[in-house]
């Protein structure tokens, strides 16, 4: 997801999809460490958008304090 796509969001949603690309990054480790994963590149793509998700949530934070 890009970064247009996640400010449409609200914070509520963006937590609930933090929880789910936390989830998924595990997943992706797992299949990884058992070599069932064909392309690593997806784990980085999961890392920067978990990353963009807490850049969102803290500045929604900033903004309320």
């Amino acid at each position: 997801m890009n970064t247009r796509e996640l400010r449409q969001k609200t914070p509520t949603e963006l937590e609930h999809l933090l929880g789910e690309m936390h989830d998924s990054l595990r997943t992706l480790r797992f299949k990884t460490g058992t070599q069932q994963l064909k392309g690593v590149r997806e784990i980085r793509e999961t890392r920067k958008t978990i990353a963009r998700i807490l850049t969102l949530l803290m500045e929604y934070k900033a903004k309320n304090v």
